[in-house]
């Protein structure tokens, strides 16, 4: 088996020129006869290299408008030909097939003519099949050829060029590479056939591929390992946000900063708020005329969960919260922009991780992914909030009320079932998250915020005069009956209980405001 490689001949066919002179002409530094097709011969010319037509290699000329140029044995021939095998090399020289040692491949940019929105038939001209041969090609037999698909890669060949060729251990790493760039090129075409041209959401096969975006420390827990993939074709997102100052972000930093990220995102729209997260739900949000007073409200709802969470805000991070931000312990900042008088702020706290991300429509079409023992869990996200606002009790909610009850079934929507919100005044009032019991998260709820007002010194807890949300129904009434003895005043859940009846007649002896939405938000 060959260890190093020498390039005597090598075959340059690149969408993404980016670098390919420069290479080019490491490889012809060493000698090596450069084939070449259509604009990278053209570049490599106007380069003052010397460059071979795969046409004239081939004595067969392009046709079909380029389709067909180096679909070839001549090329395939080259390539797939093992060195060590007399018969392989008996039929090479028979057929006058001379070795190809190396391929520089990247691929028609099928995703970026997807992305600019272009017609179908421009989508279809820009699927490579020429491309995608010779890499497979190339990659089957790196024993013998080095198949070279990212631009990345240059520099590092060209030092090792300089030794004598190309390891085996490079040209096994080159293949890795060549066929995760195949499968991802593969997966896209796929989905766009499935999503974009056939509307099927559910193909028999579902084609994924995720790019690595970091390695991480660590996972959950220290003797866990993990890394961060980006989903192809698929920007914006925690997955793709800007880390501007602080230590790397932990896997649990990146988990907890996707929900704070996906519940401000609810927030886009509408007038500065923040949010408050801490293991993955929300232990604060509010909304308010300023940044800073949405902040302070927020950490009001619960300030010693606050200690150690993520912020996440829907404005430009300014100076003034910045600066009170900076006050407490925290993790991660989260915000779609950043003044420089924040960034001076936070530049203080040399571990504070300021994240940029532009916040993203909370109803874009997009899927979400769990795995599972053997398997993954697929569905679409959860991103709408009421069917049907229905009024179910005597006594209609006042315009505050309604409002309250609205702000908190968004909030509900990112809280862990079960969950219990109170909201009052656009601000969270308590919130109760993950109980088997929905009665318990009412309660624990309720207990969150009487603690809360004992730490600001209030005369009374904020579930006072609230509205309560909860994110599926009240299978009895006995947790409608925990808000209202909390204080609450105006109730939002989906409806839908054997019990229903029940639970208004209970709200209606409460003088209780009650509307039921007709969806549920379940968050697991």
């Amino acid at each position: 088996m060959t260890d190093r490689l020498p390039i005597r001949r090598a075959l340059l066919s690149v969408s993404d020129k980016s670098g390919l002179v420069e290479f080019a002409q490491a490889l012809a530094a060493h000698g090596t006869e450069l084939l070449s097709t259509g604009g990278t011969a053209k570049a490599l010319r106007e380069a003052g290299l010397a460059v071979k037509d795969v046409s004239e290699h081939t004595g067969f000329p392009e046709m079909m408008d380029g389709r067909v140029k180096t679909l070839h044995p001549k090329v395939h021939g080259g390539l797939l030909a093992l060195r060590n095998d007399a018969g392989h090399q008996a039929s090479a020289t028979e057929h006058a097939i001379p070795p190809i040692d190396m391929v520089v491949i990247n691929l028609y940019p099928f995703e970026a003519t997807v992305a600019k929105g272009a017609a179908r038939d421009e989508v279809i001209e820009n699927i490579d099949i020429g491309g995608p041969s010779m890499v497979r090609s190339a990659a089957k037999n790196h024993e013998f050829v080095a198949c070279v698909t990212d631009a990345a890669d240059y520099a590092a060949l060209t030092a090792e060029l300089a030794d004598g060729g190309l390891s085996l251990a490079t040209r096994r790493k080159l293949a890795a590479k060549a066929f995760q760039a195949t499968a991802a090129y593969d997966a896209a075409i796929a989905s766009w056939f499935s999503f974009a041209d056939s509307q099927e959401m559910y193909p028999a096969i579902f084609p994924v591929v995720m790019r690595r975006v970091d390695t991480l420390r660590y996972g959950e827990n220290p003797h866990q390992q993990a890394a961060l993939y980006g989903a192809q074709a698929r920007p914006g997102g925690i997955a793709s946000a800007e880390l501007v100052q602080g230590k790397a972000l932990s896997y649990n930093n990146i988990a907890d900063a996707d929900g704070a990220f996906n519940l401000i995102s609810e927030f886009r729209d509408k007038e500065p708020t923040v949010a408050i997260i801490k293991h993955a739900n929300p232990c604060g949000v509010a909304s308010a005329p300023t940044l800073i007073e949405a902040y302070e409200a927020a950490k009001a709802t619960d300030p010693v969960s606050a200690f150690g969470g993520i912020i996440a805000l829907n404005r430009e991070l300014d100076g003034p919260t910045a600066e009170a931000i900076t006050e407490l312990f925290t993790e991660v900042i989260i915000a779609p922009a950043a003044d420089e008088a924040a960034r001076a702020a936070v530049a203080r706290k040399k571990n504070l991780r300021l994240l940029i991300a532009p916040l993203l429509d909370p109803a874009r079409i997009g899927f979400q992914l769990k795995s599972v023992s053997g398997g993954f869990l697929l569905q679409t996200r959860d991103n709408r909030l009421v069917d049907e606002l229905k009024i179910v009790t005597k006594r209609a909610p006042t315009p505050q009320e309604l409002n309250d009850m609205l702000f908190a079934w968004i909030v509900a929507k990112h809280v862990k079932s079960n969950a219990i919100v109170y909201a009052k005044g656009s601000a969270t009032a308590g919130i109760g998250a993950g109980q088997m019991s929905r009665v318990d998260s009412a309660r624990i709820a309720a207990w969150k915020a009487k603690e809360a007002a004992e730490t600001a010194g209030w005369p009374t807890p904020r579930t006072i005069g609230s509205a309560v949300a909860s994110d599926a129904f009240f299978p009895f009434a006995d947790g409608l009956l925990a808000a209202a003895d909390a204080g609450a005043t105006a109730v939002i859940q989906p409806g839908g209980s054997m019990r229903d009846a029940e639970v208004i007649a209970a709200a209606d002896e409460r003088g209780l405001a009650m509307a039921f939405t007709g969806l549920r938000h379940f968050n697991h």
